[in-house]
């Protein structure tokens, strides 16, 4: 495996996404004693939802997540949960960041945030662009990790944790499906028949609940920090917006969903978020049985679950370009997100028809 220079590190902020610099800084000055020198602010460049800046002071580093600009789905975007999440989970899961405060006064950002222990690493993102080569050994031992890091979570003993009340965890995958076909209508702008089938195979297939767990609801290679000396050791899983106490199949069936493999259509890889392809990584049907093994679970209902990931990763993107469509966010990269809904729903259904993910 070769080095590979930084490609996730902090740029420039994009244009509607500034901080107010004179606020942010009086804020800081008291709570982060040990910090000197003044504030710099840049912004990490990917991801779609919540905004994440790298903060600067002398010598000293620190992350700020806050919402969305033109945020319109308020419970999607509660930087108070998520910060609560961090708190409890970093003592009892190690690649969980470390929270320092919360801010819930709007005069500071004119939105509520926190602030984060930085950690440094790798992002993978798109192979194809970063110069990045990984062979087929290390692929799979990447792989490997990420789907026991997964099954470690999901093993974690969350009422000691302090998480018990995070989630209501009976009737999960009933809400879920409700709660997603009803953001989808609400955030609708195009006619796609495959989202509409999908949905409505959805609520007739509902498995029994597939037991209880610390869910973290968008689990994918984009959320890990990998060490920059070794790209299959997992320093920080990022991303605790949407973690909840479910069923763990339902997270499992997230990562499926962003899991493009070598044998899918062309149109999956042009939306793929990592290097989920390449030769010697496991497929979906082998992260599956690593999990199973892993943690004991039945995963012969995966269908559902991966279909429902899809569904909702598709959903996701959606509620995002709407923001787009209906002026609230001027950011181009969401301009053509609806090409990317059409082709996640298209492969849902073909899921549900051949019967296979």
């Amino acid at each position: 495996m070769n080095k590979i220079l930084n490609p996730d590190g902090a740029a420039p902020i994009r244009p509607g996404e500034q901080l107010p610099l004179a606020s942010l800084e009086a804020y800081l000055r008291p709570r982060l004693p040990d910090a000197s020198g003044p504030l710099t602010v840049e912004q990490f460049p990917h991801g779609h939802s919540n905004l994440t800046y790298l903060l600067r002071m002398g010598e000293a580093e620190f992350v700020l997540r806050r919402p969305p600009f033109g945020n319109q789905v308020k419970s999607a975007h509660d930087m108070g949960r998520e910060f609560r999440v961090l708190s409890k989970l970093c003592a009892v899961f190690p690649a969980a960041p470390r929270p320092y405060f919360y801010c819930e006064d709007h005069s500071v950002l004119g939105a509520p945030f926190y602030v984060m222990e930085r950690r440094r690493g790798i992002i993978l993102r798109h192979a194809a662009n970063s110069g990045l080569v990984i062979d087929p050994p290390n692929a799979q031992r990447l792989s490997t990790a990420l789907v026991d890091t997964l099954a470690l979570l999901h093993a974690l003993d969350y009422k000691a944790a302090g998480l018990a009340d995070l989630g209501k965890p009976d009737g999960y995958v009933t809400r879920q499906v409700t709660g997603w076909h009803g953001r989808y209508v609400n955030a609708q702008t195009d006619t796609l028949p495959d989202m509409d089938y999908v949905a409505h195979w959805l609520n007739d297939h509902k498995p029994a609940e597939g037991g209880v767990a610390l869910v973290h609801n968008d689990y994918k290679y984009d959320n890990l920090l990998l060490a920059p000396e070794d790209l299959t050791r997992i320093v920080a899983v990022l991303d605790w917006e949407m973690a909840t106490i479910g069923d763990p199949l339902m997270d499992l069936g997230t990562t499926l969903a962003y899991w493009v493999e070598q044998g899918d259509p062309e149109s999956m890889h042009t939306y793929a978020t990592g290097p989920t392809a390449l030769p010697g990584s496991l497929t979906r049907q082998d992260l599956v049985a690593r999990y199973a093994a892993q943690t004991g679970r039945d995963v012969s209902g995966m269908l559902f679950y991966y279909c429902f990931g899809v569904y909702k990763v598709a959903v996701i993107i959606q509620q995002i370009y709407a923001r787009y469509v209906r002026g609230h966010t001027r950011d181009e990269r969401f301009a053509r997100l609806n090409e990317r809904v059409a082709v996640l729903g298209r492969a849902a259904r073909e899921a549900v028809e051949s019967g296979r993910f």
